[in-house]
């Protein structure tokens, strides 16, 4: 049961639909919703299809069944591996976090409960983060020995900045979601139970802003980099790209 091969995909990432909002709960009771190579895979077809192949979806919002958001990887998968096997493991997360992050729709973390290890590293890749004021955020990688991964070196420091970034992943600490709001680590801190119904709202008014523009900017942020010249690269080539679809009169452009 460790790997959950069995298990479909609808059952560990069920997706409801609320209007143009689809929401994916992840659903492993059993383990706090682990990111187990299962869970990964879900996530990834999932949102692969979400994001490219569905017109009729235009937000995301994530969630975890039972409670909780995600408690991290699954401990009853982790063995040695050669470093070939150890390296193609995560071929997966980092093409889920790629998908995340720089797909064309925005995506809203609802999170109850724990988010820990991997768990955050899903957080950090949303775009808009609900947070149950007594969830709890641990980037708690270095306990179990682990580098963090699934993006996180990349996206914590990008939410919370360098040095609050390095702080959380060399001590590990636990934070709730009152303070993960202050962080900015979390965007919205709501009472207990209400992360959903609050996120839901945010992805409807995500899904009202032209879909083109989003997709732009998410794609833009996604890569701009940390140079100037970088980002400004980007930001052409995607303003006249938005041009093209939709032009705009001289006295708008001024």
């Amino acid at each position: 049961m460790a790997d959950r091969i069995d298990v479909s995909i609808d059952d560990l990432v069920p997706l409801r639909r609320d209007g143009a909002v689809c929401v994916l709960t992840m659903t492993y009771p059993e383990r706090r919703n682990a990111f187990s190579s299962a869970m990964r895979r879900a996530l990834l077809d999932r949102f692969d299809h979400l994001m490219h192949n569905d017109p009729e979806c235009r937000a995301i919002v994530l969630t975890g069944a039972a409670g909780s958001f995600c408690a991290g990887g699954d401990l009853s998968e982790m063995k040695e591996r050669p470093v070939i096997l150890a390296r193609q493991v995560f071929e997966v997360p980092r093409d889920l976090v790629r998908t995340m992050v720089c797909g064309p729709k925005p995506i809203v973390a609802a999170v109850e409960g724990v988010a820990f290890g991997a768990g955050l590293s899903l957080v950090c890749a949303c775009d808009h983060v609900v947070a149950a004021t007594d969830g709890r955020f641990c980037a708690a990688f270095l306990k179990v020995g682990l580098l963090p991964d699934t993006g996180i070196l990349w996206t914590l420091p990008r939410r919370v900045g360098f040095a609050k970034a390095r702080e959380l992943m060399l001590f590990a600490s636990e934070i709730d979601g009152m303070a993960a709001q202050e962080l900015g680590l979390a965007d919205l801190a709501v009472p207990p139970g209400a992360a959903v119904s609050e996120a839901l709202k945010v992805a409807h008014a995500f899904a009202a802003l032209p879909a083109a523009a989003v997709a732009c900017l998410k794609n833009a942020l996604g890569e701009a980099g940390d140079s100037p010249d970088e980002a400004m690269r980007v930001e052409i080539d995607h303003r006249a790209a938005l041009h093209c679809l939709a032009p705009v009169s001289a006295k708008e452009r001024s």
